[in-house]
């Protein structure tokens, strides 16, 4: 029986569950819960993830939430799963683990903040507040620097890895988000860190076809986005 992924495309931790399992040939229904539409309230999908966020999976009776517990889940349960995404050597596992429980809290949460922030200011949906992404952009930056000099020091991938963990496609995942910025602002704020640019690249190349394909939803969003925030510069400029 095939495992119900439950998830959007818009969601940096879905694409990345997506990708994964794409790219390990694991059997999977995905099951589209637009957050657009607030499908992630309804009654029904409560019953499988009662915090109300995605990604989510069913695998027969067995449910299971947060995007980093079902990498693992999979890596796990699947044999067929390359072992570099989740090696059996303890040590190496609890560097996949350390970087994943800093990314919730330092990567995820500035890359996410100055996302949500800026770009609903841009689209005058809400009122800008220039402390919050202030704020928000000084956590990210400090991430990305703490990946350029600490997590890649060693190596291609994170944590002196020769081929990418679940965590490397987690935190690219992550950072992905910032296509929707504008193009000046992604490149300022990613074009310093050298060593990160290259272990996107890496880990795009890493898991092709299936990382373009999974962000295709992205890419769209990012042109309508970009081009709405264009014409309203645009018409802001004619008056």
């Amino acid at each position: 029986m095939a495992v119900k992924v439950y998830g959007d495309r818009m969601s940096q931790p879905s694409r990345a569950v997506l990708i994964f399992c794409k790219i390990n040939g694991i059997d999977f229904e995905e099951i589209l819960v637009d957050i657009s539409k607030n499908q992630q309230l309804s009654p029904e999908y409560k019953a499988i993830n009662p915090m109300y966020q995605v990604p989510a999976i069913v695998d027969g009776r067995f449910t299971l939430f947060e995007s980093h517990a079902i990498l693992i889940y999979i890596c796990c349960a699947f044999p067929g799963v390359a072992s570099h995404w989740y090696p059996s050597d303890l040590t190496k596992r609890a560097k996949i683990h350390s970087v994943l429980d800093w990314h919730h809290s330092n990567l995820r949460r500035g890359s996410a903040g100055l996302v949500f922030n800026t770009l609903l200011a841009q689209l005058d949906c809400h009122q800008s507040y220039p402390q919050v992404v202030n704020q928000a952009e000084g956590i990210l930056l400090r991430s990305l620097s703490r990946l350029e000099n600490f997590w890649l020091k060693d190596g291609r991938f994170l944590v002196g890895g020769s081929q990418p963990s679940i965590a490397d496609i987690s935190l690219v995942c992550e950072i992905m988000q910032l296509e929707l910025l504008s193009e000046k602002e992604r490149d300022r704020i990613l074009s310093p860190f050298k060593k990160v640019v290259q272990w996107i690249e890496d880990t795009k190349i890493a898991t092709a076809p299936y990382f373009d394909e999974v962000h295709g939803v992205l890419f769209k969003a990012q042109k309508r986005f970009r081009e709405r925030i264009k014409t309203q510069s645009n018409l802001k400029a004619k008056l």
